[in-house]
């Protein structure tokens, strides 16, 4: 859930993902999955350094497909199959550095395949840790990209087709869509793609992910106890998808969440995210 520059939000299920983490902890330690997620040898997509020469899309879905991945969510057969649209430079805040507007070009969600697969793909595509992101996207939805959250009753808030009162609960909308739960009224330039598309929703978080890593979120200041927002800091930037801000008490609870999913492997574990 991407907050921008707006601070203080917390999702009041946080508090659940914890419970979740433990049991998954202890499912690791005594009971293996007996069927695991992946088969077969494949690439591994590690984090990229700043500033690195990224691959395209076009390479990355030639190397995820060249290990095909299982379907472990059906629900989202049709959004894996539909894919994205490109955006203009606007897509990235004004209080960015005027070099961010390089990575919006390489926007597109131009990939269809399995949930893991377009996970990897965008991994590859803005060179983050695969693990991560397959962490990440648990915390965020347990990998459902029909996940709506972060419901309002402001109806500006609210994206063209989805008024107060239009997914289910009257007199709200959600904000947030998807696998990764982009929050609409941020990335505007990528609806409504961000919600339809699997591969859209991702690529925009994780070029994000990375014009906060390559040190172009400048907006975004010191931290608590002068931890200063530098390029390079993987998690930090992970956190401030949650927080909207640099290492914050919530930005902290966020990180925590992600890295107790991805050391326990939570997407190995029998029985995850089917639906």
């Amino acid at each position: 859930m991407r907050q921008g520059i707006t601070r203080g939000h917390r999702r009041a299920w946080l508090a659940g993902v914890v419970l979740i983490i433990t049991a998954a902890v202890i499912g690791v330690i005594v009971q293996p999955s007996a069927a695991p997620v992946t088969a077969g040898p494949a690439v591994v997509f590690g984090t990229l350094p700043p500033g690195a020469d990224l691959p395209s899309g076009a390479q990355c879905a030639r190397w995820v497909r060249a290990s095909p991945r299982p379907e472990i969510t059906p629900a989202n057969q049709t959004s894996n199959d539909t894919v994205g649209q490109p955006v203009g430079p606007h897509i990235f805040p004004a209080g960015d550095s005027p070099q961010v507007k390089n990575l919006a070009f390489r926007i597109d969600g131009d990939f269809t395949g399995t949930t893991q697969e377009i996970l990897r793909w965008a991994a590859c595509k803005w060179g983050i840790s695969q693990d991560i992101v397959f962490a990440q996207a648990a915390v965020e939805s347990w990998w459902q990209q029909r996940n709506l959250g972060d419901w309002a009753t402001d109806a500006s808030l609210c994206p063209p087709g989805h008024g107060l009162g239009a997914d289910g609960r009257p007199g709200e909308c959600p904000q947030s869509y998807g696998i990764v739960q982009d929050k609409y009224r941020f990335v505007k330039a990528a609806w409504p793609a961000l919600n339809a598309s699997t591969a859209m929703n991702v690529d925009v978080a994780y070029a994000i992910w990375r014009s906060c890593y390559d040190g172009y979120e400048i907006w975004l200041g010191d931290g608590p106890a002068g931890r200063p927002y530098h390029a390079g800091d993987v998690w930090g930037c992970v956190g401030r998808w949650y927080a909207g801000s640099w290492y914050t008490p919530g930005a902290d609870e966020y990180i925590a969440a992600v890295k107790n999913l991805m050391n326990a492997r939570i997407w190995t574990q029998s029985g995850f995210a089917r639906g």
